[in-house]
């Protein structure tokens, strides 16, 4: 089987080499402009042999930059820079060849339309920047070869400079383009391999948790307990492979995440998680502090009421906030515990709860009574307030109202 033509495979590996195989047709179809004009004026030129090396060192360097600009490889920068100078001196020639008469009738340039593929090859290689640098450049190397400033030149100028720019914004817009859809790409197929995992995993490794979590629950004692905790990684697992999906379908902004996903991962037998279907997005290190306040709460559950104690995770979505609630049905905290842990040095719930909400510019809020549970309330704003804000919030007792 035979591969792809060349092209295709160029087109592949660099999204703008369309844009440079035209550039190569344009440049010949302007050479060939040239080589009318100087054929028509030879006679006319002070030196006719410099005419017509000039003609033959634009047809040599034409042919010698066609066949580099076709072969990604020798697209260089050098190359493209090296291509604007050598045009531009090129044209300063005209003093040497054109007579004030000609001068006068306004006889083209020696080089004539034939620069006006350097602005485009430079915007296809460095951007609508470089496109506009070198169009700018190619304008004011016209003006000393026309030895004169008039509407003509101005107008010459212009269309050199606005071409590096159109055709440098096409390349940059082409580069995104392919960017994005290389993304794309990467995550439909780690979405397609999580998919795969999920249900290897469905098919087998949920099957035997179920399977022990139901034969200890039949046999008692010590197998039931070993049954419990199958149960939880069963309910675990179940809950990953459901965000799996959600998580792999790319997110909606470059270093964000799904709170609501995120969170419903750690869901057990004793811990509920309600989120809205729609996902919470949030910057990733505010996902990730989020979670970890989170999972201090429910440590700090299982560690002082005890591991069957129900918890439960309620997210929500404000709009200009989101609001996580946890909440669980143990004994509650004592008055003045907390305030003791933090005198004695002991500073989970301080650091890991309070403080990592604080630096994301939100507010904690407890509320809890012997007998009653705990509930926290962690509220954090999209829109994440100003150092001095903080300091501020921080003074008046707002930013951690425990």
């Amino acid at each position: 089987m035979t591969g792809p033509p060349t092209y295709l495979n160029a087109l592949t590996r660099d999204p703008t080499t369309a844009l440079w195989w035209g550039a190569v047709a344009l440049r010949a179809i302007l050479l060939s402009f040239a080589v009318g004009a100087v054929t028509m004026h030879s006679d006319d030129y002070q030196r006719p042999w410099l005419a017509w090396t000039v003609l033959g060192t634009m047809s040599v360097w034409t042919l010698l930059t066609s066949i580099a600009y076709t072969r990604g490889s020798w697209r260089r920068a050098w190359l493209v820079v090296l291509d604007v100078v050598l045009a531009s001196a090129l044209m300063l020639t005209s003093p040497l060849l054109l007579t004030e008469q000609m001068y006068a009738e306004q006889a083209p340039l020696i080089t004539t339309v034939w620069v006006g593929a350097m602005p485009v090859i430079a915007g296809i290689r460095f951007g609508p920047a470089g496109g506009v640098l070198a169009g700018g450049y190619l304008a004011v190397g016209t003006g000393f070869a026309q030895m004169r400033v008039d509407l003509d030149v101005v107008r010459d100028g212009v269309l050199l400079v606005a071409s590096g720019l159109v055709v440098g914004l096409a390349a940059e817009a082409l580069r995104r383009a392919a960017v994005a859809l290389s993304e794309a790409e990467r995550a439909e197929a780690a979405r397609a391999e999580r998919e795969r995992i999920a249900r290897s995993i469905h098919d087998s490794v949920l099957q035997v948790l179920a399977r022990v979590r139901k034969r200890g629950a039949d046999v008692g004692g010590e197998a039931a307990e070993l049954g419990e905790l199958a149960g939880e990684q069963e309910i675990a697992l179940r809950s990953l492979i459901g965000t799996s999906t959600e998580l792999g379908r790319g997110r909606g902004e470059r270093g964000s995440d799904d709170l609501g996903a995120r969170l419903r991962m750690l869901a057990t037998s004793t811990v509920r998680i309600s989120a809205p279907a729609c996902e919470v997005t949030l910057p990733d290190h505010v996902v990730d502090e989020l979670e970890a306040a989170v999972r201090e709460a429910l440590t700090n559950t299982a560690k002082h009421a005890g591991s069957d104690i129900g918890s439960w995770v309620l997210v929500e979505d404000l709009g200009s906030e989101v609001v996580v609630s946890v909440r669980d049905n143990g004994q509650g905290i004592e008055t003045g515990r907390l305030e003791r842990a933090e005198e004695e040095g002991r500073l989970g719930v301080a650091r890991s709860i309070k403080g990592r909400v604080h630096e994301l510019g939100g507010t904690v809020t407890l509320d809890t009574a012997p007998g009653t549970g705990t509930e926290w309330e962690l509220r954090v704003p999209r829109d994440r307030p100003s150092r001095q804000e903080r300091a501020e919030l921080n003074r008046s007792g707002k930013g951690a109202q425990v």
